[in-house]
């Protein structure tokens, strides 16, 4: 791959610290490691505020236009939400009711969450996956999730999540390049 991959990390989590930032950081990091990335970050939790009230697109402050336009543009989306009532927060779908239908046609996306516990797991299957569905994206087949346990302090602490994290990568990379191999980090 001879030019950077736009990707495109949006965490739908409404409070800071947040594990589900966490999280994608360290899917970006992973990515990163194996591909030439150009990042574009959207966290909630900072730019919520400015279009929680707007019902228009043409409505939205500039720096949200640039963050959908970055949306529609993206080589690949990392979309990550906490568990909320069973589903991804209002916010993150109040973002993607902005994002034009046909923009992520045929996008490869991550999906990841976090919850308190392992019961919300299903998230990804049952929320995520059917709204990526509807802009006919193409979600990875693996998606990675994470409960309240799997960190401390706001790190990730459990090796299996580590692990999870990249199978997670190497499904993404081939995604988007699939002549390449992923380089193992662990032999």
């Amino acid at each position: 791959m001879s030019k950077k991959l736009k990707v495109v990390a949006v965490s739908g989590s409404v409070q800071q610290p947040s594990r589900t930032l966490v999280l994608l950081k360290a899917l970006v990091a992973g990515l990163a490691q194996q591909l030439p990335i150009e990042l574009h970050l959207i966290e909630l939790s900072a730019v919520g505020p400015q279009f929680a009230g707007v019902l228009r697109r043409e409505d939205l402050p500039a720096a949200v236009q640039a963050d959908l336009q970055a949306i529609e543009t993206a080589d690949l989306l990392i979309a990550a939400s906490p568990v909320y009532r069973a589903s991804y927060t209002g916010l993150f779908k109040h973002l993607f009711d902005f994002v034009h239908h046909d923009a992520l046609k045929n996008v490869p996306v991550l999906l990841a969450a976090t919850g308190g516990s392992d019961r919300h797991a299903l998230v990804i299957d049952h929320q995520l996956r059917p709204l990526f569905g509807f802009f006919q994206a193409l979600s990875l087949p693996i998606g990675v999730y994470a409960a309240e346990a799997d960190f401390a302090h706001y790190q990730i602490a459990n090796p299996q999540l580590l692990e999870r994290i990249e199978r997670a990568v190497e499904a993404a990379v081939l995604s988007v390049n699939p002549h390449v191999q992923p380089t193992a980090s662990a032999a």
